[in-house]
């Protein structure tokens, strides 16, 4: 079965070649296709299923399309993805419309999924934080949480001198999920006492 589902996927990335590079990942007994990281299809048991969307779903009512199951953890679970039948293979064309809806939809999902993990939805991070913090080699909540907020602001302050301690508690508050002025005044005392141990910046004597 492990053939079978190998010759679909090489025959899936020939007649879909013009959505892009397709690129195969093993999951749940089957194997997920996308372009970019976007996945708009899967591979299970030799069969090709496509991502169902608000565009294809005349064609799935009209053709009375099935819809692929899988196990997890025992569990028959239902996906949101249509097998392609042998008309629709005969039908390059169509195959090749109905492709582009999958991948255009699972696009737009994960667009706006990356825009609801924006840094700037955080507590505290505004645009120009978010911005600053980009320009740090910080793009995601996952390196700011990894690295926490003192380290943070020391990437920051690299690249402007003049970032205060205010910044500094808003990126502990937004690590914490909490406004700066709601932190606990040990955590404040504790940042204040790091943030006055340092020392200050050459830069700032240059122009003195």
């Amino acid at each position: 079965m492990k053939k079978i589902s190998y010759e679909r996927i090489y025959k899936s990335q020939e007649y879909l070649s013009p959505l892009g590079e397709i690129h195969h990942r093993a999951l749940f007994g089957g194997y997920t296709l996308a372009v970019d990281d976007a996945v708009f299809a899967m591979v299970s048991d030799g069969e090709l299923y496509l991502r169902a969307c608000e565009e294809s779903a005349k064609y799935c009512v009209k053709s009375a399309a099935s819809f692929l199951t899988l196990m997890k953890r025992g569990r028959p679970v239902l996906l949101n993805y249509y097998r392609v039948d042998d008309g629709l293979w005969q039908d390059r064309e169509r195959l090749l419309q109905l492709s582009s809806f999958a991948l255009s939809a699972a696009k737009k999902e994960r667009y706006q999924r990356h825009q609801r993990n924006r840094l700037k939805d955080l507590p505290n991070l505004t645009f120009q934080l978010e911005v600053l913090l980009f320009e740090a080699g910080i793009t995601n909540e996952e390196t700011l949480r990894t690295l926490g907020a003192r380290a943070s602001w020391l990437k920051m302050r690299a690249k402007n001198k003049a970032l205060s301690i205010k910044v500094l508690f808003a990126l502990e508050g937004a690590i914490e999920g909490l406004h700066e002025a709601a932190l606990p005044a040990g955590i404040r005392r504790e940042l204040t006492e790091w943030f006055n141990g340092l020392p200050e910046p050459q830069d700032n004597h240059s122009s003195r």
